[in-house]
């Protein structure tokens, strides 16, 4: 037995998340409210409390994404 990376993933740190890195401001709101719902079903103040976090930053992240898209591509 090894104690290094198994050999499925020699990467280490370097994992690539695509679905996660496409997830647009909607989808992070949508969760985000989800997340929140849960907390609140469960009694759980932190899951509430960082669904909420993620509804706020979804609402940013949608108005960023909207400010890329208005940006002429420089070339």
């Amino acid at each position: 037995m090894s104690n290094g990376p198994n050999n499925m993933d020699d990467t280490g740190d370097d994992h690539k998340h695509p679905l996660a890195d496409n997830i647009t401001g909607l989808g992070q709101k949508i969760i985000g409210g989800i997340e929140e719902i849960g907390g609140i079903l469960t009694g759980d103040p932190i899951t509430a409390a960082e669904g909420e976090f993620n509804v706020e930053v979804g609402e940013v992240r949608e108005e960023v994404e909207e400010d890329l898209e208005e940006r002429p591509e420089k070339g």
